[in-house]
């Protein structure tokens, strides 16, 4: 009888993962693969949804007692924004420095910060309006996690199942957003299990809301996630410093994505941050105006199902054609919504929310499309990086959104939308997805 030899999948795989590779079948380990992609794509739906934290409360502050105006609403919305922005160009390099375990568990750890800061803030109205910018910005590490998270994630898996994972995570991730948004307007009508010792806050109109719930019920959840990260992940030998990383920044394709990117998740994440504040800002002057809160979060879960359902998609057919039909896409949804921004009347409402859903729809593909082309344009290391500095300058996309908002017109700010698209289309085309293309991914 012949002697039995190993039959798993990854049977050269050293116990300490000194020898990991994805490419080779022997010395990689599918199942701690796909555990990572499943607990880190959990934390960061949450960090998603903490990121977007502010953008469900502020609207409702100054019903509770708080006199904010709409230009400090603005900023508090948008702040969040550049945070994540400034935040993701910290992230992006610790994974290779830090690890996955013990990055993923200090920044499920560290969501705690703002989810407690905004439970205590919505129940005390005098809080100070520097401390509520702190606060914001002290969201955004939601946002920030997220390159760190990605960069990791494309160490684990091989280039043939790229688009899968990192699809995903990220569309999943991002339905923390419109999980927040659903959520919010649940919770804050009742005390949660356990918390009856904490009063509602009354609102102006005299009715109770227990608007401290929308931060209140992410605590328990983010502390898991940090225990989980703790217990079952583990770090693979993907090593770089700071120096070694920055040879990114010398490939003029990390400058062409960049750009990309910044026209699928910039517009999708900047537009879900905001989307809500345009609403009242275009048609809430009518009799019979549209209710924000009943809108705002179907474009974010829409955009993101989208980027999860293309990431095998993208697998299969390549990322460059499915980041090139995104662009164009969003260039007609700019487009048509452009044609609603001066209404005459609330019926134009419909045509309004259609362009914007037709935005949503093609960022998914456009994000899908760009998280498979980058592990395939980028060796492994320099892909993790990649990924995450071109997510760092995406991230910027709320705040760019909002504060473009407070300087010019709906309408300006969306012709101007609809030209960037524009241009970063035919990249996508000439670079990319051409027959011929000097680059196809």
């Amino acid at each position: 009888m012949p002697a039995l030899t190993p039959t798993s999948a990854h049977a050269d795989l050293a116990p300490d993962l000194s020898n990991w590779d994805p490419e080779n079948e022997k010395t990689w380990d599918s199942r701690l693969a796909w555990r990572t992609l499943w607990i880190t794509t959990y934390i960061l739906t949450l960090s998603f949804a903490t990121w977007y934290l502010v953008s469900a409360i502020a609207p409702r502050l100054n019903s509770i007692g708080y006199a904010l105006t709409p230009a400090q609403l603005y900023w508090l919305v948008a702040l969040p924004g550049l945070a994540g922005g400034l935040l993701r160009l910290v992230f992006m390099f610790l994974p290779p420095i830090m690890g996955t375990r013990a990055m993923v568990a200090m920044s499920s750890a560290l969501l705690v910060l703002p989810m407690l800061g905004w439970t205590l803030a919505a129940r005390d109205a005098t809080t100070p309006y520097w401390v509520l910018l702190v606060l914001s910005f002290a969201a955004g590490i939601g946002g920030g996690a997220f390159s760190g998270f990605m960069a990791s994630t494309s160490y684990f898996f091989p280039k043939r199942l790229a688009g899968t994972a990192l699809g995903l995570q990220a569309g999943l991730g991002n339905f923390g957003i419109g999980l927040i948004q659903v959520l919010l307007p649940w919770v804050v009508g009742f005390g949660l299990l356990g918390t009856a010792a904490l009063t509602p806050e009354s609102a102006t109109d005299g009715s109770l809301v227990w608007l401290h719930n929308g931060g209140l019920v992410l605590i328990p959840w983010a502390i898991l996630g940090c225990i989980l990260a703790a217990v079952y992940l583990r770090r693979v030998p993907v090593t770089a410093n700071f120096r070694q990383q920055m040879d990114i920044f010398r490939i003029k394709h990390t400058w062409i994505m960049t750009a990309i990117y910044l026209m699928s998740f910039g517009a999708f994440s900047g537009l879900a941050a905001q989307m809500g504040l345009i609403i009242v800002n275009v048609y809430g002057h009518f009799a019979h105006a549209p209710n924000p809160l009943a809108f705002a979060f179907i474009g974010p879960l829409l955009g993101a199902a989208v980027r999860a359902a293309c990431g095998p998609l993208c697998d299969k057919f390549g990322g460059a054609i499915f980041t090139f039909i995104g662009g164009a896409g969003m260039i007609v949804g700019t487009v048509v919504t452009t044609f609603f921004l001066q209404p005459t009347n609330v019926g134009q409402f419909w045509g309004f929310l259609t362009g914007m859903l037709i935005i949503f729809l093609f960022s998914g593909f456009a994000n899908a499309g760009t998280f498979k082309q980058m592990p395939m344009i980028f060796p492994k290391r320099q892909a993790g990086g990649a990924i995450a500095w071109t997510s760092a300058i995406a991230a910027f996309g709320p705040f760019v959104v909002g504060i473009s908002l407070t300087v010019v017109s709906p309408f300006a700010f969306f012709v101007g939308c609809a030209i960037f698209c524009v241009f970063c289309t035919g990249l996508a085309w000439y670079f990319y997805a051409r027959p011929g293309a000097p680059f196809p991914s």
